[in-house]
């Protein structure tokens, strides 16, 4: 039988993250796809788990109050509606249902319940029917191997992102987005020409506009392509993964807040220098602490004397005591007639103005609303049928449908009887003759109607007082007992109040501002037609007057300004152009002294190179004029500290006074000698007159190509040929100057080097203590792979060394051995010799030993023989004599079986 794979079961970290990283490559809607990843998933459990659990959207804290009252209120209004109640609610409808049956639980006394008891806990066996709303559990220590084989499939699938597929995908994209973009195009160039097609119904004409579908004074921006030539993106993505702080803000907390100490400084420092002692001043009163004065406390007066106390007293107590008296004599039955007229008056203390006596505390909650309407509904689910009659269900409270969300609970706030408008035991005008506030005067004064039609002010009622209902028409604002008791008791309460709280809408209101715009009378450059005349109409070709948009109308005034700027730009001299350096102030001494009525064309005592160059000086200090009037030069303020002299860096006022008087010396100047602007047509003619003048002069007088490096020498030459003088402040030829003026030029250069040095050290210690900051760990870094790149060096040095030396060790070894075989073998072969001789002797020595062992062995058998022949032979002689035998005991015979002897003798050989 084949194994058959149920898919589902609870889900682990590791799906999770497969999940999450598919639906990011595939999207939200090719779950099948998703589910080839997860081999124990289907595709309808992936779409379930991330809608449930894994979409970023869905809220996993804790419940509030108010989510619960909107909960039960629209399941009251929707009931079983879970996917309709959830987007309203802010939750999934898992979590809708679930929060929901554990606020019936609650309200039944069942949320304590153990575990055990628990009728919908999942016993053994048993499969959780929603495992996508539950947390993953965690990954085993050892997987499976078709977790391991599932987890390494979803990995090489989800890094191919330059595949055939994703090509072909990315591909129809591409094109799809150029076809759009193309009809899109098509359709816009239609419009403008008045040949656009609308296959849709036409919409309705309106009198006015449409609120609902319409935006007043909405500006949309352009559809389809616009310009963005003003816009600035990113040349570069950002990377993330190695993204730091100083990238997104490129000045740093530290660093901006060292940069304003140092500007505090810096203004601490001059204003020492120039207001010495408002500096001292101001420095004493920040740095002193304020001295505060210890005050008395002050309390308020009491507003009840212990006279008043006590008189109160006394008035209650002669109330309870009327009442009992009353009640007495009537016998309190249920007939009488002073009954209905002397109401209970407990919590008032009698007839005592119930405010003068105790103000009311704020009401708690007698049952949790939430309670409260857990409990509504499971009452409505056990309702019986209807065909078995009888009565309904009673609920707690009153149910609101007003709206799709619950009605918020009228709170009651505790009065201030401080406040004499929020006093609750006064009759503001009802008792005739009454005091201006409304306060009744009298103690057991009875509430009536006064002739004006006066509507009461809220805040002002007698909620404790008016049990007749007296005043239950023209009250405006009640608490929740007393409205309650107005709506029980008077039917037409509801409608008044429904009807004021109609009038109380506001008036609607139709002012709108129209702000005309500056160009409003543009006129178009195609017909010379006034816009603000033209009225859309339809022609005979079926087009109509195109009135210009405002965004076309302001990019044309920017590309008019941006023209008429470059025009401008264009007309400036070559100096201001290339951004050379120019002279702040101008020398007027080249100039020759003429009389103010003579022009150098009049001095007849001039040559005419002389009156040309005269001419080219004048022009040229004109142009000076003009180029520093509309183009100051910025070494410009560096003028006004010279003149400030030994007085410190000149003031914001001082600048701006030497700005103005600059700038007025160049004006009158000029109006003396105005400036004159050519047209591009004669400048590009004097232009071509100087290029061919040059090409003449060079023709006759021979010059060629001069090059880069010819050109410097000459500059050099020419340079060295000059020589400034600080004490005249100009420039002169060095062979026209003493000795005296040359080592002040030099002294004055020498001067100008070292500062200039100094500033670029100071900029490059400031460069240096940045680039240490954001390099020093790059640094230590280089530093760490140095040191290792040289101890590796060192080693590898070592090793070859040691490599040398045993490659010639092997060498040597590889002679010697030969030797050593020889000298081995030729000692092999003698001790083998000596040991063979060695041996033959062994053998002989041994015979030798054992012949003589023989011989010893054989001469000791023949004494023992004989010595036993002697003991016999005595033994013998004393039986035959009759005499008692020896005592000793007879010598041991001596064996003689040469089967005994052999091997002794053997033994004896072998050692």
């Amino acid at each position: 039988m084949p194994r058959i794979n149920i898919k589902g079961g609870v889900w682990r970290n590791t799906e999770d993250e497969i999940l999450k990283a598919a639906v990011m490559k595939y999207g939200k809607n090719q779950w099948a796809r998703i589910a080839s990843l997860l081999h124990r998933k289907a595709a309808k459990q992936c779409k379930a788990r991330w809608y449930e659990w894994l979409d970023p959207s869905v809220k996993k804290t804790e419940w509030s109050r108010e989510e619960d009252e909107k909960l039960l209120h629209l399941a009251k209004l929707m009931p079983t509606q879970w996917r309709t109640i959830a987007p309203i609610v802010g939750r999934t409808a898992n979590q809708c249902l679930e929060r929901y049956e554990y606020l019936l639980d609650k309200a039944q006394n069942r949320e304590g319940l153990s575990a055990e008891e628990d009728p919908k806990r999942l016993r053994p066996g048993e499969i959780d029917p929603n495992p996508e709303t539950k947390p993953a559990r965690p990954d085993p220590i050892d997987m499976d191997e078709d977790e391991l084989e599932m987890l390494s499939e979803a990995r090489a699938r989800l890094a191919n992102t330059q595949g055939k597929k994703a090509k072909r995908k990315a591909r129809e994209r591409q094109l799809e987005i150029a076809r759009r973009m193309a009809m899109m195009q098509k359709r816009r160039e239609l419009r403008a020409a008045g040949l656009g097609t609308y296959l849709g119904l036409m919409p309705k004409t309106k009198p006015c506009m449409d609120y609902n579908s319409e935006i007043p004074f909405e500006k949309k921006p352009p559809k389809g392509f616009h310009d963005t030539s003003v816009e600035k993106p990113d040349p570069k993505l950002l990377d993330f993964q190695r993204l730091r702080l100083s990238d997104v803000e490129k000045e740093t907390y530290m660093e901006r807040e060292k940069r304003e100490r140092k500007k505090d400084a810096e203004r601490q420092a001059k204003r020492l220098q120039s207001d010495l002692p408002g500096a001292l001043l101001h420095r004493g009163s920040v740095l002193d602490e304020p001295v505060i004065k210890r005050s008395k406390l002050v309390l308020p007066e009491p507003q009840i004397s212990d006279l008043e106390l006590e008189n109160l007293v006394k008035v209650g107590q002669a109330g309870q005591n009327a009442v009992r008296m009353a009640i007495e004599d009537s016998g309190y039955d249920a007939g009488s007639a002073t009954h209905p007229l002397l109401p209970d008056y407990p919590s008032a203390g009698g007839f005592a103005t119930p405010a003068l006596i105790a103000a009311q505390r704020t009401p708690a909650y007698t049952m949790d609303t939430l309670t409260r309407e857990a409990q509504n509904i499971l009452a409505l689910q056990q309702v019986q049928t209807p065909l078995k009659g009888g009565e309904n269900r009673q609920l707690i409270g009153e149910s609101d449908f007003s709206g799709i969300t619950p009605s918020p609970a009228n709170v009651m706030v505790t009065p201030n009887t401080l406040l004499p408008n929020q006093l609750m035991g006064h009759t503001p005008f009802r008792t005739p003759g009454s005091q201006p506030g409304g306060i009744t005067p009298m103690v057991n004064g009875t509430p009536g109607t006064d002739s004006l039609d006066r509507k009461l002010v809220p805040g002002q009622i007698t909620p404790l007082r008016d049990r007749l209902n007296i005043n239950a028409g023209e009250l405006g604002d009640l608490d929740a007992a007393s409205e309650h008791v107005l709506k029980t008791s008077n039917p037409l309460f509801a409608k008044n109040s429904l009807r004021k709280s109609l009038a109380d809408l506001p008036t609607p209101r139709n002012n709108f501002e129209i702000f005309v715009p500056e160009d409003a009378t543009t006129v178009s450059q195609e017909d010379n037609v006034d816009l603000d005349e033209v009225q859309p109409s339809l022609e005979v070709g079926g087009t109509a007057t195109r009135i210009a948009d405002q965004s076309d109308l302001d990019r044309t005034r920017e590309k008019e300004q941006a023209a008429a700027a470059q025009a401008a730009w264009e007309k400036r001299s070559q100096v201001v152009k290339r951004g050379l350096p120019r002279p702040s102030d101008i020398n007027h001494t080249i100039l020759r002294n003429f009389p103010p009525s003579q022009t150098p064309q009049q001095d007849s005592s001039m040559t005419d190179l002389q009156k040309a160059e005269e001419m080219i000086k004048q022009e040229m200090l004109t142009m000076m004029h003009y180029d520093n009037l509309n183009n100051p030069p910025p070494n410009l303020l560096s003028e006004a500290i010279k003149q400030s002299g030994a007085g410190g860096f000149p003031s914001s006022s001082q600048q701006k006074r030497y700005l103005q008087q600059v700038k007025a010396g160049h004006e009158a100047y000029l109006r003396e000698r105005p400036y004159m602007e050519f047209e591009e047509e004669e400048l590009k003619a004097a232009e071509q007159l100087l290029n061919s003048e040059m090409a003449v002069v060079r023709t006759g007088m021979n010059h060629g190509e001069l090059s880069a490096e010819a050109y410097a020498k000459v500059w050099h030459e020419c340079l060295s040929q000059v020589l400034y003088l600080p004490a005249h402040r100009r420039y002169t030829r060095a062979n026209l100057v003493s000795k005296r003026d040359r080592i002040e030029s030099h002294e004055k250069r020498l001067d100008q080097l070292r500062q200039s040095m100094a500033e670029e050290a100071k900029r490059a210690a400031k460069m240096e203590k940045k680039l240490r900051i954001l390099l020093g760990g790059y640094q230590s870094r280089a530093q760490t792979l140095m040191k290792a790149i040289q101890e590796s060096v060192d080693q590898i040095e070592q090793s070859h060394m040691e490599l040398v030396t045993y490659e010639r060790l092997r060498e040597q070894e590889a002679g010697a051995i030969v030797r050593r075989l020889e000298i081995f073998e030729t000692d092999v072969e003698r001790q083998q010799k000596r040991g063979a001789e060695l041996q033959r002797e062994y053998g002989r020595l041994l015979r030798i030993r054992e012949e003589r062992e023989a011989d010893r062995f054989m001469a000791q058998n023949a004494d023992l023989t004989s010595a036993n022949a002697n003991v016999l032979a005595s033994h013998s002689d004393a039986l035959s004599n009759g005499l008692p035998g020896d005592p000793s005991p007879a010598p041991a015979e001596l064996d003689t079986n040469p089967e005994k002897l052999v091997p002794f003798f053997f033994c004896r050989f072998a050692c």
